[in-house]
């Protein structure tokens, strides 16, 4: 694309919403930025979601249990969720493209932990790391779009891209991990990342102009600690309230993250320079834009999970089939960046998120009736259904929550958006998870008649309890029968519950979304 005005110099700093600068349209050397900065954003989205399809090779090689093995899907999304708001304004001070070269450095050594990780409680603490530095990077990829596309009509293209890259890159992960478990260790879907972060921590240091915020005022320690125990403790408690009962320890950490958020939001209010403006949150449709996304990824991504699952342990498929049979989604997020700004423009933001809050929606009904029958055409329906969906739906939040605020506030608002995206790929691993794993026990038949050792890998998991079963004689092949049917009815009404929170999500963004159209 070429310049309509002379394009911002490299390294320009913006004073602020009503600057001329503002009022410059990008050249191609914003729009290469643009690339390398969605790369990075892919990657991302493609490590939150490449462990679905190498489950149940590391659940067998490293003996992980089905509460281990929810922790190493969604531990990484816990730590870029607790951790995006420090590091969002940690961006504004430091410099957005300093913290980013440091985030891709620190991605690429604890992909390697990962990649050689000996035992389940190791690669929990690797994908830890994995968040930790998966926070730095995303706050700053946003920001940076926001800073290098002024012109509001190109910021909406741009975060479309980059969106794209978000939603494909986690319906991606499945097909990306099945290539690679096809040929190589589970370790593989890790050591991919070097190559390819290299190649991003290449091109930012040549492409992305630095940008920060000249007044960023003193960074709240106490406020970024606070924020992270708001986080992650009611999400344990969650989990280990579905696996234990209702225990003290499961209440104490509720207790501590609803406590830690009460008093984060009061000395929010209190400072000159909050991690997070909360007076945002008093605007109506602010936080219905928080919330929708939210909603929609915490569909989309918890489902995905455990669909990778069901591709393999229930369909039989190897890895790779499975993932090429989770294709119609990537292609459909990818493809629906073409039209967002179109569908957006011409509905406006709050009936263009209601809108395609209630395609994905439809989708998700389409898949709950699939993964009961029989044949891929219908699963393959109700999976382009959820990518348009899905894709259409973060563009227009993001663009939503981007525009509410001026260039020098972007890392801090570019991390509620994010905050909203991996709290929800965790909650949705997490609470429709835990939700399909009480469901599946729940349908599983008698098993007394199995040994003590196989009766409890049946009912940890079904990826646990095939492996055992497969030898048990006709006696157990029955049983892996009324198994895996156990796990497809449970897929089924996790999906219709994901799909009635979608209604819910969209019904609210119609009523208090502004859609005023664009010109």
């Amino acid at each position: 694309m070429t310049s309509a005005m002379p394009s911002p110099p490299v390294g320009a700093t913006y004073a602020g919403p009503d600057t001329p600068a503002r009022l410059a349209r990008a050249g191609a050397r914003q729009w290469a930025a643009l690339a390398a900065l969605t790369l990075a954003v892919t990657l991302l989205a493609v490590d939150g979601t490449v462990l679905a399809l190498a489950m149940p090779a590391l659940t067998a090689d490293l003996g992980a249990t089905s509460a281990e093995v929810l922790w190493i899907g969604d531990v990484y999304s816990f730590a870029l969720a607790g951790l995006l708001i420090s590091m969002g304004t940690l961006a504004d001070r430091i410099g957005r493209k300093r913290l980013l070269l440091f985030g891709v450095a620190g991605f690429g050594a604890a992909s390697l932990l990962a990649a050689f990780a000996p035992t389940a409680g190791w690669l929990i603490a690797a994908r830890v790391l994995l968040g930790v530095a998966g926070a730095t990077l995303m706050p700053s990829t946003l920001s940076l779009v926001r800073n290098l596309f002024t012109d509001p009509a190109q910021r909406t293209r741009a975060i479309a891209v980059w969106s794209a890259g978000a939603a494909g890159g986690a319906a991606l992960g499945p097909l990306v991990g099945g290539a690679l478990l096809e040929h190589y260790w589970w370790g593989s879907v890790f050591v991919i990342n070097l190559p390819i972060m290299l190649l991003v921590l290449i091109s930012v240091a040549r492409l992305v102009p630095e940008s920060r915020n000249p007044d960023p005022g003193r960074f709240d320690l106490l406020g970024a600690a606070l924020s992270v125990a708001a986080i992650v403790p009611p999400v344990w408690a969650v989990k280990h309230i579905a696996k234990t009962g209702v225990d003290p320890a499961g209440l104490l950490a509720a207790a501590l993250g609803v406590g830690a958020a009460v008093v984060f939001v009061r000395r929010q209010r209190t400072l000159r320079t909050p991690l997070v403006d909360v007076t945002l949150f008093a605007r109506r449709a602010f936080t219905g834009t928080v919330l929708a996304s939210l909603v929609a990824i915490f569909a989309f991504s918890g489902l995905l999970f455990f669909f990778s699952q069901y591709l393999q342990l229930v369909r039989g498929y190897s890895p790779l089939q499975a993932g090429l049979r989770e294709l119609p989604a990537t292609l459909a997020s990818i493809a629906v960046a073409v039209v967002a700004v179109r569908v957006i423009t011409r509905l406006g933001v709050g009936r263009a998120l209601a809108a395609s809050l209630l395609v994905t929606a439809a989708g998700l009904g389409v898949l709950a009736v699939a993964e009961g029958a029989t044949g891929y055409t219908c699963l393959a329906v109700g999976l382009v259904v959820i990518g348009l969906g899905i894709g259409i739906a973060f563009t227009a939040s993001t663009d939503a929550i981007l525009s509410t605020v001026p260039r020098e506030r972007a890392g801090a608002a570019s991390a509620i958006s994010e905050m909203s995206y991996e709290l929800g790929v965790a909650l949705g691993i997490a609470l429709l998870g835990t939700l399909h794993t009480v469901l599946y026990r729940a349908g599983l038949p008698d098993l007394s008649a199995l040994g003590d050792s196989t009766r409890e890998a049946v009912t940890e998991s079904l990826a646990a309890g095939t492996p055992a079963l497969v030898g048990a004689g006709e006696q157990g092949s029955l049983i892996l029968a009324a198994a895996r049917d156990a796990f497809a009815h449970g897929m089924q009404i996790t999906s219709l519950v994901a799909a009635a929170l979608l209604l819910l999500a969209a019904l609210t963004a119609w009523k208090i979304i502004p859609s005023g159209r664009r010109p």
